[in-house]
């Protein structure tokens, strides 16, 4: 599989899931006006459901990183037995999971009618949102990876999907969890928005979300680079690896 095929399926399915961030916010506000709790429920579902149907739909391809920090931690963690990205793959990655976040932000608005580019007004800023971005990044990559390193990676769009959908309600900044994720809602003045001055920490936050994770499985998981070549999920190329 070409890194430029991967490098796309990277693109789009990161670009998917943010229009599915944005698009079901603004549904969302449009439906249940007067109920911020229902907008984050259904906000919450549809963003849970989305994952995991991209991850099946991309990961065969290119793994369904769909996260920069992910990709990160695969390229750190595998770089000693091989299994991971190449600091080649890294960079076309993390390039297509940014282009593609902004690319889904302004599909949502425009799908919804809206002004395809607007600077987001959401102020989303202080010490305890910045702990609940470390919080959620850092479960969700751990969870990624010891499901890789235990075998279990056919669960892992459920999984995945179930855990950003509970950790919208258990963290208060509602889980964006994705530095990519980030940049995009950065671009729309809607419900799920960021606003450009607040992103900083925020992507600070994830980072060591990430450091967290790398920290945890280091002791808890030990060997887990040797299962970066599957995370998310297998993709053809690693499977195709793994053969006699």
């Amino acid at each position: 599989m070409s890194l430029a095929r991967r490098a796309s399926a990277e693109c789009a399915g990161t670009g998917l899931l943010v229009a599915a961030v944005v698009g079901s916010g603004i549904a969302a506000t449009r439906l249940s006006p007067h109920d911020v709790g229902l907008q984050l429920l259904e906000n919450a579902l549809v963003t849970a459901l989305a994952l995991g149907a991209l991850i099946l739909t991309f990961g065969p391809v290119s793994g369904a990183h769909f996260n920069p920090v992910v990709s990160l931690m695969d390229w750190w963690l595998g770089r000693r037995t091989g299994t991971g990205l190449t600091g080649r793959d890294l960079c076309a990655y993390l390039v297509a999971q940014v282009s593609g976040a902004i690319g889904g932000a302004i599909l949502a608005d425009m799908m919804f009618g809206l002004p395809a580019v607007a600077w987001s007004h959401t102020h989303r800023s202080g010490p305890h949102l910045w702990l609940a971005e470390i919080v959620a990044t850092a479960g969700l990559a751990l969870l990624i990876f010891a499901l890789a390193r235990s075998g279990r990676t056919v669960v892992a769009p459920a999984a995945v999907g179930a855990y950003i959908g509970a950790a919208y309600w258990f963290t208060s900044s509602t889980s964006f969890a994705n530095p990519a994720v980030t940049i995009g809602r950065m671009f729309t003045d809607t419900f799920a928005g960021i606003a450009p001055s607040s992103a900083p920490a925020y992507l600070a936050a994830q980072l060591l979300g990430g450091l967290v994770a790398v920290a945890g499985l280091s002791w808890w998981y030990p060997s887990a680079g040797q299962a970066a070549n599957v995370v998310v999920v297998p993709s053809v190329m690693s499977d195709l690896s793994r053969r006699p």
